[in-house]
């Protein structure tokens, strides 16, 4: 019974914490949103606006593999192991290292893209050289945004550190940061310059100064403000670099599917770049919000249950985040599916966005809604591994599913291209279905090797989560109006009527799951799942 206890009242600290960084990151959703609105309205979707696009995907590919990708998912289990094992001043000279030898890394990478910068620009983006002035504004542009990949990597650095030690607010905020920053450089800057998209490359760099300052006091207050140290000698640094290149493979699957989704759509039809950016932003907002988040809490406290041999614990807080994902994930997709048009012309119809780009935007929208349970589950699913420092199985199942998306991508973007001239649909389409195979591979994976276990009362579970978005489902066709209504209200009307339609959808699917049965215990308390 105490160990139930126990069990309920981590759990209880896990849903605390989740909340926290939810909330933070939907602090910093809402934002992005609206930076998006402004984007849109000042920018729309023409080649100028493509070519930042490009230009800042380019540090935040690689930064989601350095800063809050492969790096943290090899150093935080290493970290924890220092924590538990070593006494104070061994786990400072491991961080001082550890800083010390990816802060030299990073600054190698970013200066080498500096000065090759029409290289890394022809790379990402090969359909643009055919269009000089666009290419010659990309290549710009990346010499600009680079910069925050050492930035922001190391601003992943100290959140990671922070995670570690329950500080999760903190780096759950900063992404603030970046938009305020990014609002900043849209409003009052790009109207005042020759080329205004460049205003918001400048508006990049400094959020990645802002962001990296923002979290240094926190870490003073902890006595763990590193003093970098190059030993790449260090048994540490060492054990980290051994994992982080199957880490590397393991997490840049879905990086190096977006970056072919870049390169095809280079190619495609100007605009489509910023087609697949609109829509890919709005799947994000549940992503980041609740996937993200979900993930970064379960890591810490998953490697302390497998460094602690705590096998139940482990199984449990797995369970536990996998219901989470699943009850918010399924009605949000459905959601997105139906309401992709209301919601882009609400947010973004205005200015230089026209008819046009909403409609194309719908489509990948949708599309990339199919996946959006895929895509929250892999991000706990492959926590899983990564917390017991496995590697190798979510290499393989990656390089399986980016197969999949390659193939996907050329046989779905062809016929796109013949039925509606929409390209880029068929990218979203292929990455929507490459996630799919892939979460559910991982999921196999740790129920063969019994990481996972299914218990008692999953069906029920699944069933009153059906039965419920149903519910919602009907609601929101209820209410929907039509396309022409929607565009001849002004902003005002449209927002209202879309938070109303969300608030109806979304209090029948909570009121419904209630009626059927589901409880908050049930996402607290494991023995009460069913």
């Amino acid at each position: 019974m105490i160990e139930n206890s126990s069990s309920v009242g981590k759990r209880l600290q896990l849903l605390r914490s989740s909340l926290t960084v939810s909330a933070m990151t939907m602090l910093s959703r809402v934002l992005g949103l609206f930076r998006d609105i402004i984007f849109a309205s000042y920018f729309g979707a023409n080649s100028n606006a493509d070519a930042f696009f490009v230009a800042f995907k380019i540090p935040n590919f690689l930064r989601r593999l350095f800063g809050e990708g492969a790096f943290t998912q090899a150093f935080v289990p290493v970290l924890l192991e220092y924590r538990e094992h070593m006494n104070f001043s061994e786990l400072k000279a491991f961080i001082d290292r550890v800083c010390g030898v990816l802060a030299s890394v990073l600054l190698f990478v970013t200066s080498v893209a500096v000065l090759a910068a029409p290289l890394i620009a022809g790379i990402f983006a090969p359909g643009f050289i055919n269009y000089p002035e666009k290419f010659e504004l990309t290549v710009e542009l990346v010499r600009i945004t680079f910069p925050y990949l050492f930035l922001i990597s190391m601003t992943g650095f100290f959140g990671a550190i922070l995670n570690s030690y329950e500080r999760f607010a903190i780096p759950a905020f900063t992404p603030v940061l970046l938009n305020v920053s990014l609002i900043v450089a849209a409003i009052y800057f790009s109207p005042k310059i020759p080329t205004p998209v460049m205003a918001l490359a400048w508006g990049v760099f400094i959020a990645g100064l802002l962001q990296l300052l923002f979290q240094l006091p926190q870490l003073y207050k902890l006595n763990l403000l590193p003093q970098p140290t190059w030993d790449i000698l260090h048994p540490g640094v060492r054990k980290i670099l051994k994992l982080m290149l199957p880490f590397l493979f393991g997490v840049s699957v879905s990086q190096v599917n977006l970056l072919l989704d870049t390169v095809i759509a280079s190619f495609l039809v100007e605009g489509s770049v910023s087609w697949l950016y609109y829509s890919d932003r709005l799947v994000e907002l549940p992503l980041g919000v609740f996937g993200v988040a979900i993930a970064t809490v379960i890591l810490p406290t998953l490697s302390l249950h497998q460094t602690s041999q705590q096998k139940e614990l482990f199984q449990t807080t797995l369970d536990w985040a996998i219901r989470l994902i699943l009850f918010i994930s399924i009605p949000a997709s459905i959601a997105l599916i139906l309401l992709a048009e209301p919601i882009l012309i609400t947010l973004f119809q205005y200015g230089a966005m026209g008819s046009q780009d909403i409609t194309m935007a719908t489509l990948s929208l949708r599309a990339y809604s199919i996946g959006l349970v895929a895509f929250m589950l892999i991000k706990v699913l492959v926590t899983g591994y990564f917390s017991r420092q496995d590697a190798s199985t979510p290499v393989r199942i990656g390089i399986i599913a980016m197969l999949a998306n390659m193939i996907m991508n050329l046989i779905l973007v062809l016929g796109f291209l013949k039925l509606l001239n929409a390209g880029h649909v068929g990218l979203a389409l292929a990455t929507s279905m490459a996630a799919i195979l892939n979460a559910i591979l991982l999921f196999k994976g740790l129920i063969d090797r019994e990481i996972f276990i299914i218990k008692s009362g999953w069906l029920a579970f699944l069933a009153r989560i059906f039965l419920s978005t149903c519910g919602m489902f009907f609601i929101i066709t209820q209410l929907q109006a039509e396309t022409d209504e929607w565009l001849k209200w002004g902003w005002d009307q449209r927002a209202c009527q879309l938070g109303y339609i969300c608030l109806a959808g979304l209090s029948s699917y909570l009121v419904l799951s209630f009626i059927l049965g589901t409880r908050s215990s049930q996402f607290t308390n494991p023995l009460k799942a069913s």
